[in-house]
Protein backbone atom coordinates (compact mmCIF):
# COMPACT_ATOMS: atom_id res chain seq x y z
CA UNK A 1 0.00 0.00 0.00
CA UNK A 2 2.93 2.51 0.56
CA UNK A 3 4.38 1.73 -2.61
CA UNK A 4 0.88 2.51 -4.44
CA UNK A 5 0.69 5.57 -2.31
CA UNK A 6 4.58 6.87 -3.33
CA UNK A 7 3.67 6.17 -7.32
CA UNK A 8 0.33 8.09 -6.55
CA UNK A 9 2.61 11.00 -5.38
CA UNK A 10 5.28 11.37 -7.85
CA UNK A 11 2.40 10.75 -11.03
CA UNK A 12 0.36 13.94 -8.94
CA UNK A 13 3.79 15.73 -8.97
CA UNK A 14 3.75 15.34 -12.81
CA UNK A 15 1.89 18.11 -14.81
CA UNK A 16 1.72 15.94 -17.62
CA UNK A 17 -0.21 12.77 -16.10
CA UNK A 18 -2.37 15.36 -13.69
CA UNK A 19 -2.79 16.97 -17.00
CA UNK A 20 -4.04 14.22 -18.65
CA UNK A 21 -6.14 12.84 -15.90
CA UNK A 22 -8.11 15.90 -14.99
CA UNK A 23 -8.74 16.43 -19.07
CA UNK A 24 -10.37 12.85 -18.36
CA UNK A 25 -12.10 13.42 -15.37
CA UNK A 26 -13.36 16.62 -16.12
CA UNK A 27 -16.76 15.51 -18.28
CA UNK A 28 -17.69 13.07 -15.82
CA UNK A 29 -17.18 15.96 -13.04
CA UNK A 30 -19.24 18.47 -14.70
CA UNK A 31 -21.78 15.97 -15.74
CA UNK A 32 -23.16 14.93 -12.35
CA UNK A 33 -22.84 18.30 -10.78
CA UNK A 34 -25.32 19.57 -13.68
CA UNK A 35 -27.59 16.80 -13.23
CA UNK A 36 -27.59 17.42 -9.28
CA UNK A 37 -27.90 21.16 -9.71
CA UNK A 38 -30.89 20.76 -11.79
CA UNK A 39 -32.87 18.38 -9.61
CA UNK A 40 -31.91 19.79 -6.65
CA UNK A 41 -32.32 23.61 -7.73
CA UNK A 42 -35.87 22.64 -9.24
CA UNK A 43 -36.51 20.03 -6.20
CA UNK A 44 -35.81 22.65 -3.46
CA UNK A 45 -37.07 26.00 -5.31
CA UNK A 46 -40.55 24.39 -6.79
CA UNK A 47 -41.28 21.76 -5.14
CA UNK A 48 -40.01 22.26 -1.19
CA UNK A 49 -42.31 23.13 1.05
CA UNK A 50 -41.99 26.84 2.79
CA UNK A 51 -40.37 27.24 6.13
CA UNK A 52 -42.80 28.10 9.14
CA UNK A 53 -41.19 30.56 10.42
CA UNK A 54 -38.97 32.03 7.29
CA UNK A 55 -41.52 31.02 4.79
CA UNK A 56 -40.07 31.44 0.84
CA UNK A 57 -37.17 33.60 1.90
CA UNK A 58 -35.26 30.28 3.12
CA UNK A 59 -35.10 29.07 -0.41
CA UNK A 60 -32.26 30.66 -1.13
CA UNK A 61 -30.29 28.27 1.28
CA UNK A 62 -29.47 26.09 -1.71
CA UNK A 63 -27.22 28.40 -3.28
CA UNK A 64 -25.87 30.06 0.22
CA UNK A 65 -24.77 27.20 2.13
CA UNK A 66 -23.37 24.99 -0.58
CA UNK A 67 -21.53 28.53 -1.52
CA UNK A 68 -20.33 29.29 2.10
CA UNK A 69 -19.86 25.41 3.05
CA UNK A 70 -17.08 25.31 -0.81
CA UNK A 71 -15.42 28.51 0.44
CA UNK A 72 -13.93 27.19 3.55
CA UNK A 73 -13.50 23.80 2.09
CA UNK A 74 -11.67 25.58 -0.75
CA UNK A 75 -9.31 27.67 1.20
CA UNK A 76 -8.72 24.17 3.68
CA UNK A 77 -7.42 22.97 0.25
CA UNK A 78 -5.47 25.44 -0.65
CA UNK A 79 -3.48 25.79 2.91
CA UNK A 80 -3.00 21.55 2.29
CA UNK A 81 -1.69 22.33 -1.41
CA UNK A 82 0.88 24.88 0.37
CA UNK A 83 1.95 23.15 3.08
CA UNK A 84 3.06 19.86 0.59
CA UNK A 85 4.59 22.46 -1.52
CA UNK A 86 6.44 23.57 1.09
CA UNK A 87 7.63 20.37 3.02
CA UNK A 88 7.94 17.69 -0.04
CA UNK A 89 8.84 20.75 -2.82
CA UNK A 90 5.69 19.54 -4.62
CA UNK A 91 5.42 22.18 -7.41
CA UNK A 92 2.00 20.59 -8.86
CA UNK A 93 0.82 21.77 -5.34
CA UNK A 94 1.76 25.03 -5.95
CA UNK A 95 0.09 25.35 -9.26
CA UNK A 96 -3.48 23.67 -7.46
CA UNK A 97 -3.33 26.17 -4.86
CA UNK A 98 -2.76 28.82 -7.21
CA UNK A 99 -6.11 27.35 -9.28
CA UNK A 100 -8.15 27.07 -6.47
CA UNK A 101 -7.42 31.01 -4.94
CA UNK A 102 -9.80 32.88 -7.27
CA UNK A 103 -12.81 30.33 -7.55
CA UNK A 104 -12.94 30.27 -3.52
CA UNK A 105 -12.77 33.88 -3.40
CA UNK A 106 -16.36 33.95 -6.19
CA UNK A 107 -17.70 31.46 -3.56
CA UNK A 108 -16.98 34.13 -0.60
CA UNK A 109 -18.41 36.68 -2.72
CA UNK A 110 -21.45 34.06 -3.68
CA UNK A 111 -22.27 33.51 -0.02
CA UNK A 112 -21.78 36.90 1.53
CA UNK A 113 -24.05 38.53 -1.52
CA UNK A 114 -26.79 35.47 -0.78
CA UNK A 115 -26.21 35.70 3.03
CA UNK A 116 -27.67 39.45 2.42
CA UNK A 117 -30.18 38.80 0.25
CA UNK A 118 -31.58 36.27 2.98
CA UNK A 119 -30.96 38.68 6.23
CA UNK A 120 -32.96 41.24 4.78
CA UNK A 121 -36.41 39.81 4.98
CA UNK A 122 -34.71 37.55 8.34
CA UNK A 123 -33.11 40.20 10.08
CA UNK A 124 -34.87 43.28 8.49
CA UNK A 125 -31.25 44.37 7.49
CA UNK A 126 -28.44 43.62 4.73
CA UNK A 127 -25.92 43.54 6.42
CA UNK A 128 -24.83 43.26 10.26
CA UNK A 129 -21.43 43.05 11.89
CA UNK A 130 -22.51 39.62 13.22
CA UNK A 131 -19.59 36.90 14.10
CA UNK A 132 -20.23 34.99 11.31
CA UNK A 133 -20.66 37.52 8.44
CA UNK A 134 -17.00 39.39 9.98
CA UNK A 135 -15.27 35.67 9.78
CA UNK A 136 -16.79 35.23 6.51
CA UNK A 137 -15.21 38.81 4.69
CA UNK A 138 -12.40 38.15 6.70
CA UNK A 139 -11.65 34.74 4.73
CA UNK A 140 -12.74 36.76 1.94
CA UNK A 141 -9.87 39.27 2.21
CA UNK A 142 -7.40 36.60 2.74
CA UNK A 143 -8.47 35.05 -0.67
CA UNK A 144 -7.35 38.53 -1.95
CA UNK A 145 -4.52 38.33 -0.26
CA UNK A 146 -2.81 34.90 -1.95
CA UNK A 147 -4.25 36.38 -5.29
CA UNK A 148 -2.04 39.41 -4.66
CA UNK A 149 0.73 38.47 -3.52
CA UNK A 150 0.74 36.39 -7.02
CA UNK A 151 0.34 39.30 -8.77
CA UNK A 152 2.72 41.32 -7.31
CA UNK A 153 5.82 39.07 -7.19
CA UNK A 154 7.33 38.06 -9.80
CA UNK A 155 9.92 35.58 -9.03
CA UNK A 156 7.68 32.16 -9.30
CA UNK A 157 9.57 30.48 -6.32
CA UNK A 158 9.04 33.50 -4.19
CA UNK A 159 5.49 33.98 -4.99
CA UNK A 160 4.19 30.35 -4.35
CA UNK A 161 5.86 30.35 -0.71
CA UNK A 162 4.75 33.23 0.12
CA UNK A 163 0.98 32.60 -0.84
CA UNK A 164 1.27 29.27 0.85
CA UNK A 165 2.42 30.65 4.46
CA UNK A 166 -0.37 33.02 3.84
CA UNK A 167 -3.26 29.96 3.03
CA UNK A 168 -1.53 28.16 5.37
CA UNK A 169 -1.47 31.08 8.71
CA UNK A 170 -4.99 31.88 7.17
CA UNK A 171 -6.58 28.83 8.40
CA UNK A 172 -6.97 29.72 11.89
CA UNK A 173 -10.33 31.68 10.66
CA UNK A 174 -12.15 28.57 9.63
CA UNK A 175 -12.72 27.07 13.15
CA UNK A 176 -13.85 31.26 13.59
CA UNK A 177 -16.62 31.04 11.04
CA UNK A 178 -17.45 27.40 12.01
CA UNK A 179 -17.71 27.78 15.84
CA UNK A 180 -18.70 31.55 15.97
CA UNK A 181 -22.46 31.25 16.40
CA UNK A 182 -21.50 28.83 19.37
CA UNK A 183 -18.97 31.33 20.34
CA UNK A 184 -20.85 34.48 20.63
CA UNK A 185 -24.12 35.63 20.86
CA UNK A 186 -24.79 36.50 16.85
CA UNK A 187 -28.06 36.76 14.46
CA UNK A 188 -27.43 34.37 12.43
CA UNK A 189 -28.86 30.99 12.51
CA UNK A 190 -26.49 27.72 14.23
CA UNK A 191 -25.43 25.07 11.41
CA UNK A 192 -27.92 23.24 9.69
CA UNK A 193 -25.81 20.32 8.41
CA UNK A 194 -23.25 18.73 10.83
CA UNK A 195 -21.06 15.31 10.58
CA UNK A 196 -22.23 14.47 14.17
CA UNK A 197 -25.50 15.15 14.27
CA UNK A 198 -29.13 14.46 12.11
CA UNK A 199 -30.05 17.38 10.05
CA UNK A 200 -32.18 19.30 11.41
CA UNK A 201 -34.22 20.17 8.07
CA UNK A 202 -37.00 18.12 6.98
CA UNK A 203 -35.96 15.09 4.27
CA UNK A 204 -37.95 17.19 1.55
CA UNK A 205 -36.03 20.42 2.10
CA UNK A 206 -32.63 18.56 2.94
CA UNK A 207 -31.97 16.46 0.22
CA UNK A 208 -32.22 18.90 -2.35
CA UNK A 209 -30.02 20.58 -0.89
CA UNK A 210 -27.52 18.26 -0.26
CA UNK A 211 -27.59 17.66 -4.35
CA UNK A 212 -26.70 21.32 -4.70
CA UNK A 213 -23.92 20.95 -2.12
CA UNK A 214 -22.40 18.11 -4.02
CA UNK A 215 -23.30 19.91 -7.14
CA UNK A 216 -21.17 22.62 -6.40
CA UNK A 217 -18.48 20.59 -5.55
CA UNK A 218 -18.48 18.37 -8.35
CA UNK A 219 -18.11 22.14 -10.24
CA UNK A 220 -15.38 23.25 -8.22
CA UNK A 221 -13.32 19.94 -9.42
CA UNK A 222 -14.16 21.32 -12.70
CA UNK A 223 -13.11 24.54 -12.46
CA UNK A 224 -9.88 24.15 -10.70
CA UNK A 225 -9.03 20.71 -12.99
CA UNK A 226 -9.62 23.73 -16.10
CA UNK A 227 -7.58 26.33 -14.18
CA UNK A 228 -4.92 23.80 -13.36
CA UNK A 229 -4.25 22.52 -17.18
CA UNK A 230 -4.20 26.13 -18.57
CA UNK A 231 -1.18 27.19 -15.86
CA UNK A 232 0.14 24.15 -16.85
CA UNK A 233 -0.05 24.55 -20.46
CA UNK A 234 1.84 27.90 -20.05
CA UNK A 235 4.49 26.79 -17.59
CA UNK A 236 5.22 24.04 -19.35
CA UNK A 237 4.87 25.76 -23.18
CA UNK A 238 8.24 24.64 -24.38
CA UNK A 239 8.11 21.50 -23.53
CA UNK A 240 7.69 18.57 -26.58
CA UNK A 241 4.45 17.31 -24.73
CA UNK A 242 2.70 20.18 -24.59
CA UNK A 243 3.17 21.46 -28.18
CA UNK A 244 2.37 17.90 -29.13
CA UNK A 245 -1.07 18.39 -27.09
CA UNK A 246 -1.85 21.47 -28.43
CA UNK A 247 -1.02 20.51 -32.41
CA UNK A 248 1.74 23.11 -32.59
CA UNK A 249 4.95 22.64 -35.34
CA UNK A 250 8.00 21.63 -32.92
Amino acid sequence: MWQAIKRLYHKLGSPKWFYQISELWSPWFFWVGAILMSVGLVWGLAFAPADYLQGNSFRIIYIHVPSALLSQSAYIMMAVAGLVGLVWKMKMSFIVGKAIAPIGAGMAVLALLTGAIWGKPTWGTWWVWDARLTSMLILLFLYFGVIAIYNAIENEDMANKAAAVLSIVGTINIPIIKYSVEWWNTLHQPATITLTKKPTMAPEMFIPLAMTIIAFYCWFAVWVFARTRNEILWRERRTKWVRQTLGLSE
